[in-house]
């Protein structure tokens, strides 16, 4: 072993193993985690001599929290252009300094806005001003939810953005408050700053109150067009991005039918058909791999009638690129939707 130490064989390794590994997790739970493939993780183990999994009672690979806290951290990198050579034998303190670079100071304060505001010119009387008092106020909100969640304070975290909803509407509240907040809370959550189960608290406080938000929009029946069922592929399980656009659309008086995350891709042709679907809506973060997101998007674009737009959105890399697929709209930005929207009514002149 590389520290020396001498290995336990046998029983005396699964007792070891079952000793300390109790919060440790399996390459497959890894995988989802982190959004890095099995493959990966054995070529690093052996190339780079990280992770350094144990093995469990049934031979399986199993890592421990610290591991897997610096291989999201490395999955970030990854995503922002780094080499793997250059950042997974770094140190977790080195890794947190590239993002830093790479993320800039935190937000919140006005002291930092001031900084950003000079280099921007937006130091003067005027509209610049009122810019930078708006943006200081939206980020003091957003760091009073921050402390709110932290603090386990969730009824309040709740009541507060009920409040936000109710003064800014539903998609002021999406573009300006969710999207913005749960990009923070994801970043926090990836540099250990947040526990897994306080992300999950957001995750669910927000997907209740905008659920509640999207059921109150009046019905279009069978009138609203387009008609748009939205989901996300086997492999991606996040669905709170799926929920912001859904919000948008219905505001925009779209006929929407949400099938929730990780629907099998050969049934949706099936559910188009029975919906009267006139797009198809896809939410990628950046958990699927380049491959799985691409492959995903080429079989669902042939299997659908050429009638069926499909739309792809959110944070995943490939989406941030031209993707060399025919028939497909990549939409990355929330505040792109409404003339997505106009662009495909534009189109249908019966309409």
């Amino acid at each position: 072993m590389r520290n020396g130490a001498e290995k336990p064989t046998g029983a005396a390794t699964d007792a070891a193993i079952a000793d300390n590994t109790g919060s440790w997790v399996g390459i497959a739970a890894v995988e989802r985690d982190t959004g890095l493939s099995k493959d990966t993780l054995r070529v690093w183990e052996r190339r780079y001599g990280f992770p350094l999994p144990q093995r469990d009672g049934a031979g399986d690979r199993v890592y421990p929290p610290d591991q897997v806290q610096r291989l999201r951290l490395l999955k970030r990198l990854l995503d922002g252009g780094h080499r793997p050579g250059h950042v997974v034998p770094a140190s977790v303190q080195a890794l947190q300094a590239l993002l830093q670079d790479k993320d800039g100071s935190r937000p919140g304060g006005r002291a930092g806005l001031a900084v950003q505001a000079k280099r921007n010119g937006l130091n003067k009387v005027g509209g610049g001003a009122a810019a930078l008092v708006a943006q200081s106020d939206q980020c003091a909100e957003r760091d009073l939810c921050l402390q709110l969640l932290r603090s386990h304070r969730v009824d309040e975290l709740r009541l507060h953005l009920v409040q936000a909803l109710m003064r800014q509407g539903l998609s002021d509240f999406v573009q300006q408050w969710v999207a913005p907040l749960t990009r923070v809370v994801g970043e926090q959550w990836m540099r250990g700053e947040l526990e897994v189960f306080e992300e999950h608290i957001y995750t669910e406080c927000v997907q209740q109150i905008l659920r509640q938000a999207v059921q109150s929009v009046p019905a279009q029946g069978g009138s609203g067009r387009p008609r748009v069922l939205l989901t996300t592929l086997p492999g991606e399980p996040h669905g709170l991005g799926l929920l912001m656009v859904e919000s948008l659309l219905a505001v925009d008086a779209c006929q929407c039918l949400s099938l929730g995350v990780q629907t099998p891709a050969d049934e949706l042709p099936r559910a188009a058909a029975a919906h009267g679907s006139d797009i198809v809506a896809l939410s990628f973060s950046g958990l699927m791999s380049a491959s799985m997101v691409r492959r995903g998007l080429a079989d669902l674009r042939a299997a659908l009638p050429a009638s069926i737009e499909l739309w792809a959105g959110g944070s995943a890399l490939l989406l941030k690129h031209p993707l060399k697929l025919s028939g497909i709209q990549v939409i990355t930005e929330l505040a792109a939707l409404p003339a997505a929207v106009a662009r495909w009514r534009a189109a249908q002149p019966q309409l």
